[in-house]
């Protein structure tokens, strides 16, 4: 960065105290202070600096001329007004997701950013993680054939989520695609393109009225389908995501939320497998069968080469902590290199905000309602 920039928390939850800890760590940046309406949780940043400002409201925030960046934390049917107060102060902002819980005001954020030339994003950070490149990687090189077909299932836990939170309430949470599944529509958008929505549900909690706690979406590709489940039943310690990704020469599966662990089943040449060592250059790669003359088969009317059927499995490179902090951090550098330098290309911006807010509108609006 060519200047220090100064920086102030709006929403000091948990993941707010855990992202900013790791933002201030970068050389430059600074933690001015924040607000939250909840005293006990504003008082958290002083265990990240000590001389940190408790402001007591988000207007002084926006009044004081030494805070560059506002970083939004808040529950989703804050973020509209929250953002757009920071920008008119003419601050750059960074939310958490979603944009908003409408797609009109998250179109309405970006534009407004863009006609003050200010950085406006949302933390989709999961084009950060190095799975994410490498996924994309292989899909860019068809090192697996065309892609057919993909599911997303979120298995999540609702321990710390009673049944007066806010998250339950689809006026001030949007409802579950928006407040949670734009990580996974973005993340998908990604690596396929623009998604459309063909179908899509959700179901009510059994004697919980108005209690929407498994929904499902299906988004048809360029190449093929791909479904969506979230479902927030389950106790904490066996709170646990997969997502697959079926090609015509084999599968990628990742697992968490955040993918930590990749493995792959598949079908390929001598040259396909030097490209997977490539692009994953600590896995443990297993020799399934080989052949010593190529081998033709046939799937979705196409011959299919082959001289090895292998089995990959990436490890755990990381621990989920560990890549957490890589990117928020990573995230964080990319979106002030684009300050500094505004012909710095990110991975994500404000239309990832709007793009990925869109799909989980289709699919919020078209659900069909299923009540126990």
């Amino acid at each position: 960065m060519n200047k220090p920039i100064n920086i102030a928390v709006v929403g000091v939850g948990g993941f707010a105290c855990f992202a900013t800890a790791e933002f201030i760590k970068i050389p430059g940046v600074k933690l001015v202070g924040g607000y939250d309406e909840n005293e006990k949780n504003l008082l958290k940043l002083k265990d990240i600096d000590q001389s940190a400002i408790l402001f007591s409201s988000l207007e002084e925030i926006c009044s004081d001329p030494t805070i560059d960046l506002v970083y939004i934390a808040t529950p989703p049917f804050l973020h509209y007004a929250q953002s757009k107060a920071v920008l008119l102060a003419g601050k750059h902002v960074i939310c958490e997701k979603p944009a908003a819980t409408i797609v009109a005001e998250a179109i309405e954020l970006r534009t407004l950013a863009e006609e003050k030339n200010l950085l406006y994003v949302v933390n989709l950070m999961q084009r950060y993680n190095p799975l994410y490149e490498s996924v994309n990687n292989l899909i860019r090189n068809s090192i697996l054939g065309d892609f057919l077909h993909g599911f997303f299932e979120n298995y999540a836990s609702d321990q710390f989520l009673p049944k007066e939170h806010w998250f339950w309430d689809e006026k001030k949470s949007g409802g579950i695609f928006i407040e949670h599944g734009v990580h996974f529509f973005d993340m998908f958008a990604g690596w396929l393109g623009e998604g459309e929505v063909v179908a899509s549900q959700k179901v009510e909690r059994k004697e919980y009225k108005d209690i929407w706690s498994r929904v499902q979406s299906v988004v048809k590709y360029d190449k093929g389908m791909v479904n969506f489940y979230h479902g927030f039943d389950q106790p904490k310690i066996m709170d646990r995501q997969e997502m697959r990704l079926l090609f015509e020469k084999g599968e990628i599966t990742l697992y968490e939320w955040v993918p930590t662990e990749l493995k792959i089943t598949a079908l390929c040449t001598p040259e396909e497998l030097i490209a997977l060592h490539q692009i994953f250059p600590n896995a443990e790669f297993e020799i399934v069968e080989s052949f010593e003359e190529m081998q033709i088969s046939k799937g979705n009317f196409k011959d299919i080469n082959y001289q090895y059927k292998i089995k990959m499995d990436s490890g755990v490179s990381l621990q989920k902590q560990n890549l957490y902090k890589e990117l928020v951090t990573n995230m964080f550098i990319d979106q002030m290199t684009w300050i500094s330098e505004r012909t710095h290309i990110r991975k994500i911006n404000q239309d990832n905000a709007v793009d990925s807010l869109k799909i989980a509108e289709v699919s919020e609006n078209r659900a069909i309602k299923i009540y126990n």
